[in-house]
């Protein structure tokens, strides 16, 4: 038996094996997955994960089976592992499937589990939500949240706020890949070469990033602590105001959630 099935191998589920992988927490050929995709299916294999024939063999040789297809063909594909899903636990990453809806598509015996992974998690960056509620065992939850807080930062939320949670943890990056590439224009536009660009704005990102998780200081506080009187950081604070930054930021959030 395999530790891990993953039904759906693209991008979310590749960053998670890989995540996985690299941090450790399970070895490539304790992990067997299940994609239509043959693009999928060969970059699963160049990590040594193992390709099943179909859906129905990777449930059947698998102890925790992850849920990663697209929402839109997911109860197709639930349905047709159903009866193979009984007895099973169960670990669902498809956006806007929460505990409810999984017991209305599940068999009773089924265990499971709704989370909201993000592709940092490749990396060991991964912010992941977990919906507070699951029928998983003690041992499978707990060793689900082993894997997951080995690839980043987890935090539980109550299903009425999985919606938001994965619009911040889920879309932000896209976002900030966006604020990566304006700085980094920006410095270009004034004579930086691109690749130096997009190195110190990545890793301005991120320091400034890990700075407020480490320090727990309001990110108010500690833009001020950088921000000197007439100096050229009020300046460009000011073109972000401006330009409504924070306000574009929200909107973001905002769209993202369906409003």
């Amino acid at each position: 038996m395999y530790k891990l099935g993953f039904i759906g191998m693209g991008n979310m589920a590749s960053a998670l094996m890989n995540g996985f992988i690299n941090s450790g927490a399970v070895k490539a050929d304790e992990i067997c997955g299940s994609d239509i995709s043959t693009a999928c299916q060969n970059n699963a294999k160049t990590r040594g994960v193992s390709v099943m024939a179909d859906n129905h063999a990777t449930v059947k040789n698998a102890d925790i089976i992850f849920i990663a297809v697209k929402p839109q063909v997911l109860e197709q594909v639930v349905a047709e592992i159903r009866g193979d899903l009984k007895g099973k636990a169960v670990v669902s990453i498809a956006l806007g499937y929460s505990f409810d809806r999984y017991e209305e598509l599940l068999d009773q015996s089924t265990r499971h589990l709704t989370i909201m992974p993000n592709t940092p998690a490749e990396v060991g960056e991964g912010m992941t939500i977990v919906e507070d509620v699951h029928t998983l065992t003690e041992e499978e939850y707990k060793d689900v949240m082993v894997l997951l807080e080995s690839i980043g930062s987890v935090q539980v939320l109550s299903p009425g706020l999985m919606g938001v949670g994965g619009a911040l943890s889920g879309c932000g990056p896209a976002y900030i890949y966006m604020i990566i590439e304006g700085l980094a224009d920006g410095a270009v536009k004034n004579g930086l070469p691109r690749a130096a660009a997009y190195k110190m704005a990545s890793q301005t990102v991120l320091g400034a990033a890990k700075m407020q998780l480490e320090s727990g200081m309001h990110p108010g506080i500690l833009k001020d602590n950088v921000t000197s009187p007439a100096g050229s950081t009020i300046r460009g604070v000011k073109a972000l105001e401006d330009h409504g930054v924070r306000s574009a930021m929200i909107d973001a959030i905002d769209k993202a959630c369906g409003n």
